[in-house]
């Protein structure tokens, strides 16, 4: 669970990628979040947590503390396990609400993400914000 309002988090993700020079730095700094990000266990790879429409292989696992929602995922692919580690900093921990208020293709915009993802991969995140804003919606 997160101690920090989403809109705090979210400057605090926009002023580390401004911190951040070129697109490259940016890259590198997006792939090593998804190397810390905890993997899955095999138990939860399972076409039930797979995310349809993403290229590469990608699961999420929705789960509930109280009146927040917590996520969990992984991927095969490393800038798609640190997409998926973003979002979890951004929505993880967050209640309905919360994660309804905001769209994290916006914040990728804001960090100079946007611009440089393939359509596939933009397709993938799509379905990842997709996925976690429908558990809340739910």
């Amino acid at each position: 669970m997160t101690d920090t309002s989403i809109q705090t988090e979210i400057d605090e993700i926009v002023e580390e990628f401004d911190f951040l020079g070129d697109w490259e730095e940016r890259y590198k700094y997006l792939i090593d979040m998804g190397k810390a990000l905890p993997g899955l266990p095999d138990t939860d790879k399972t076409d039930l947590n797979k995310v349809k429409g993403c290229v590469s292989q990608v699961w999420l696992v929705t789960g509930h503390e109280g009146d927040r929602l917590t996520f969990q995922a992984d991927s095969d692919a490393h800038i798609v396990r640190g997409l998926a580690a973003l979002l979890l900093r951004i929505y993880s921990g967050r209640t309905p609400d919360e994660i309804l208020s905001v769209d994290a293709r916006e914040v990728l915009k804001q960090i100079g993400l946007s611009e440089h993802l393939s359509p596939q991969r933009s397709n993938g995140l799509a379905s990842m914000i997709g996925r976690i804003r429908g558990a809340a919606g739910a």
